[in-house]
Formats: C-alpha cells, sequence, structure tokens
C-alpha cells in the first residue's frame, strides 16, 4: 500500500485545520518545526477505527480491552524480542504524568532524582514538582563533526549522592537521537544496581530507528537485573503521531513495584482517552507498513538536513540514528545567546529552545514534516546562515 508522506495538510487555515499548538504558536508566516508532532496523517487503518468508534456516538467512561494488551504484547515480543504479560501494563494518559507518578511512587521528598542533560525538558521539572531534588550529569558532546554525544559514566557516577534514588533515562535519546551502545548501557546498569536505584525508561521513540536494519532492546529485557527496578514508557504518540489522544503505558514487570505505581495514579490522575485506545490498538495490529513507509521518508529528510548543516559555518549536527529530530549546535553561528530567537525573527522558522534541554546554543528541529514544509524552512535557514 502507498502512503502519503508528500501532501502538505492544512493545519492552520480555521477553515481548513484545528487548533493545533505546532501551528497556532506563533504568526502566521512563521514556518514551526518545534514541538515533536509530526504533520503526516495516522495511518490509514488508525483513522478507521477512530471513525468506527466516533460512529458509535456514546464517549463514557472507557476500559483497557485486553484485544489491546495483547496487541501490545505481541507488538513486544515481534519488534523487541521482550515476552512481556498483559498484567504488566499500566495504561496512563500521556508519558510526562507517568513520569511524575514515579516519583510520588518510588521516592519521598527530598530525595534525589537524576537525570542526563541535555534531554527532553518535562524530566527536569519532575523533581521540583513533586518536591524532590534535581540532579544531573552532562553528557560528553560529539569530538569530531560527525562524532556522537556519548554517556559520561564517570560524571553521572559523580552526580549520585546518598539521597539519590531514581534515574530518569531515555532510549533512545531525546533530543540528541542517540541510540546508546551496549558498553554505555552495560555501564549505566551497573551503577544503577551498585546505588541500588529504581529506573524510569522513557523509550517513546524507540520505533524509530533510522538505520536500515536496526531493532531496539528494552533496557529492562537487555539487563534482567534491572528488571525488578525499572519502570518502560512506551506510547505509539510518536511513531503513529497520536500525540494528542494522549494514551501511553508504563510496563513494569515487578508485583510490588507495579503496586506502588498504580496506587500513586489512584485518583490523581483520569483514565485514558477512549478514542486513544481505538487508536493505540489500530496502531500496534496494523500499523506497521505505514511505520516501515515513514521511516524511509525520514531517512530521506535526515540527508537533506545534513547537506544543509554541512553548508553553515559554525553549525554542527551529530546525525540522529532515531527520532525525527535534529539536534543542532549554534553556539559558534553567530546569532547571539539564542539562536533560536534569532532563527525566529530573522529566518520565521520556530525550532526548540536548547536552553529549555539544558542546553543554552542549541536547537532541536523536528523534521517529521512533508519535503515541501521541510525544503521551505531549511531555504529560509540557509539564507541567514549559508556561507
Amino acid at each position: 500500500m502507498a502512503f502519503d508522506f508528500a501532501t502538505p495538510v492544512e493545519r492552520r487555515d480555521p477553515e481548513g485545520g484545528w487548533p493545533s499548538k505546532k501551528w497556532h504558536r506563533y504568526a502566521d508566516d512563521v514556518l514551526p518545526l518545534w514541538v515533536a508532532d509530526m504533520d503526516f496523517r495516522s495511518p490509514p487503518e488508525v483513522i478507521d477505527a477512530l471513525q468506527r468508534r466516533v460512529d458509535h456516538g456514546i464517549y463514557g467512561y472507557g476500559q483497557v480491552p485486553v484485544s489491546l494488551k495483547t496487541a501490545l504484547c505481541d507488538w513486544s515480543r515481534e519488534h523487541y524480542g521482550w515476552a512481556i504479560e498483559p498484567e504488566w501494563q499500566q495504561w496512563l494518559p500521556g508519558v510526562v504524568p507517568a513520569l511524575h507518578l514515579a516519583s510520588l511512587a518510588l521516592t519521598e521528598p527530598g530525595d534525589g532524582i537524576l537525570t542526563v542533560t541535555p534531554i527532553y525538558p518535562p524530566f527536569l521539572s519532575v523533581a521540583p514538582h513533586t518536591e524532590r531534588l534535581t540532579q544531573q550529569a552532562a553528557l560528553t558532546p560529539p569530538d569530531t563533526p560527525d562524532g556522537d554525544w556519548r554517556l559520561d559514566l564517570a560524571a553521572l557516577e559523580a552526580a549520585i549522592t546518598p539521597k539519590t534514588r531514581l534515574l530518569l533515562w531515555c532510549q533512545p535519546h531525546n533530543p540528541t537521537g542517540r541510540v546508546w551502545r551496549e558498553d554505555e548501557l552495560a555501564g549505566l546498569a551497573e551503577l544503577v544496581v551498585r546505588h541500588d536505584l529504581y529506573v524510569v525508561s522513557d523509550e517513546l521513540h524507540c520505533d524509530l530507528l533510522l538505520d536500515e536494519g536496526a531493532s531496539h532492546r528494552p533496557l529492562a529485557v537487555a539487563f534482567p537485573e534491572l528488571a525488578a527496578r525499572t519502570v518502560t514508557l512506551w506510547a505509539p504518540s510518536k511513531t503513529f503521531n497520536l500525540a494528542g489522544l494522549s494514551t501511553a503505558c508504563a510496563v513494569i514487570p515487578d508485583p510490588a513495584l507495579r503496586q506502588r505505581f498504580q496506587h500513586a495514579a489512584s485518583g490523581l490522575i483520569p483514565d485514558c482517552n477512549v478514542l486513544g485506545l481505538v487508536a493505540a490498538e489500530a496502531a500496534y495490529t496494523d500499523g506497521e507498513p505505514w511505520r516501515q513507509a515513514l521511516l524511509e521518508t525520514l531517512r530521506g529528510h535526515r540527508t537533506r538536513i545534513a547537506g544543509y548543516v554541512a553548508r553553515w559555518p559554525g553549525v554542527r549536527m551529530s546525525a540522529p540514528e532515531s527520532t525525527y529530530l535534529a539536534w543542532l549546535d549554534m553556539r559558534d553561528a553567530g546569532l547571539g545567546d539564542s539562536p533560536q530567537q534569532a532563527l525566529l525573527e530573522r529566518a520565521g522558522v520556530a525550532l526548540s529552545d536548547g536552553a529549555d534541554f539544558g542546553h543554552p546554543g542549541f536547537v532541536r528541529l523536528n523534521f517529521g514534516t512533508t519535503a515541501t514544509q521541510l525544503d521551505a524552512a531549511l531555504a529560509r535557514m540557509d539564507a541567514l546562515l549559508g556561507g
């Protein structure tokens, strides 16, 4: 089946689109490549399943169907080699609430919550929002133009104190797009066990590995010694462009850990969106051909961006191995203290500000859009940055 990833879909015109955080935050003449929201229509099977559910006409309180739990079990076994059980699944209205629930369930006020930077901004809000202690360790940046960001295990261990109880981990990594190497993860696992930490592993982008033949191994299956202390977070939101349906899953093999997580969630967050549950099941059951076509499109977009970056003096990018997000180092691009603001004001392109990820001078570019829209944005940037 052919899927259309080329035709722009109107998202800003009030007569042809719907209110959108991505497209309505900035003026109409700005091209938005910021928040991780793709401009592609979701898989046809998802749209059809949603239409059938909408036609039912009753949208009362839902319940997670056994068929959805089975679909995720099948997806995990087929794609990750992990035979999860239906009872391990705790479905939730989003990954960000799950991060905060984990803090409430697994730590006490004043405990330390550790993460690495740069990092998806909500990671940095969990500790202050839950009255915990923020602890951070910086990744090692690339030492060559085509190098990778790396996990600095010494820096990570130096950030651990007797107060540290929880590690918020992200794999594949947002915003750099890194797929962590086995030796990096082995070192991480050793630290976690030795310091008796819990782990929340945000694996939201794990179905968007861009290199041909790449496959994902969840942290909890790659290192069985971590399974009893790990909460794994998955969602169809990024892969299938379903973010607005607010549906995610925490996979928790350990019964005691699962009970603590469920207790923290009780009465604090609502049940899952009834349409989100339908969309998730359709995506995991029938969305694989669409996903493969999406990956091919994203690989081409990654190549497009790399070609432009190579000609922009003072701009560097470690090519993402996953996600549809490019992490650009613009500290030497001559755009002042805030490259994000300069690009917005002088090029009419909205990117995410690296300062929000803990790294001022960087920007994150969302290339999950059509070639037409991406090329228009890159041309604007090129007029400002081109050598």
